[in-house]
């Protein structure tokens, strides 16, 4: 069944401050809490996760102000550090004493936060080609044009590289040409993905959520070195944001830390190809919480 005609339950919770937020519940078994990236997109972007529904049963938050949930008072409440509360109070609402959380992209940044403040809450944590501004790393224009040029041999680079190029050098603005960057592969399915985006993009929160403050690299670093759940830090052998080895790099903050790139995948690996993908978090997600992790070499 494709995931756009799957059931999807939607329900509401209520914040610290009075924000209301819903989040989607899809598929079937164990669940399998999700924080969505963008920065701040809404968390339809994430689909059925590559299939996971038919295993899991996917809990995927809106952030306050995207998607069904609502505009906060307080636009400075956008900030990620300032929603670590709002997924404990989530975690609360669902009953859950502790959880197997899945978080993509800059939705990693707070899901660090998160299993900062409240390690003994999470039983495993994936990390799903993170950001790790939490960790106080981030991509640099170096890493996503050495990705970029990967793909040299595709018959839309010649016109998207230059572009892709100076946007980065903060000579121009983002063009819509240089989306495929984003993708291991550049098909209908990543056409649509990308269509998508502005709509389920609040971009004013997505401006600050990154804002001066919002990080303490030292003490997340100290805190997550204590962290007794087991990680998966998964790449993208085709991303640039992370690159794989700023990826291995976060995957080194974590005591009990799998690290995986996928083949040929870019930033959205499970559409990039959705059985590898599936097969590799369920390994994952399979393994006892207390298992010492694999080797990241």
């Amino acid at each position: 069944m494709p995931w756009a005609d799957m059931i999807t339950t939607m329900a509401t919770f209520t914040t610290s401050d009075g924000t209301r937020l819903a989040y989607h519940q899809r598929g079937a078994g164990e669940p399998l809490v999700v924080l969505p990236g963008g920065p701040m997109r809404a968390s339809a972007y994430l689909g059925d996760l590559g299939g996971l529904t038919a295993h899991r049963r996917l809990a995927l938050l809106d952030l306050r102000g995207t998607g069904d949930s609502a505009v906060p008072a307080d636009p400075a409440t956008y900030r990620c550090d300032r929603m670590v509360e709002d997924v404990e109070v989530w975690r609360a609402h669902m009953g859950l004493e502790h959880m197997d959380l899945l978080a993509h992209s800059a939705g990693a940044a707070l899901a660090m936060l998160y299993a900062a403040r409240h390690p003994q809450r999470v039983r495993r944590l994936l990390l799903i080609t993170p950001n790790p501004s939490a960790l106080g790393m981030r991509a640099t224009p170096e890493d996503r044009l050495a990705a970029a040029r990967l793909r040299a041999d595709e018959p839309w680079f010649a016109g998207a590289f230059p572009a892709f190029r100076a946007w980065l050098a903060g000579e121009a603005d983002f063009d819509d040409v240089f989306l495929p960057f984003f993708y291991g592969r550049w098909d209908e399915v990543a056409r649509a993905h990308t269509d998508a985006e502005l709509e389920q993009t609040n971009e004013e929160a997505g401006e600050r959520y990154f804002a001066d403050g919002a990080f303490t690299p030292d003490a997340t670093r100290t805190a997550l070195a204590a962290l007794t759940a087991p990680v998966l830090v998964h790449a993208g052998e085709r991303d640039g944001g992370p690159c794989p080895d700023l990826a291995r790099r976060t995957a080194a903050a974590f005591p009990k830390a799998e690290f995986t790139v996928q083949p040929g995948a870019g930033h959205y690996p499970w559409l990039d190809d959705p059985e590898w993908f599936r097969k590799r978090v369920l390994a994952f997600l399979d393994g006892p919480a207390d298992a010492a992790p694999p080797s990241a070499e």
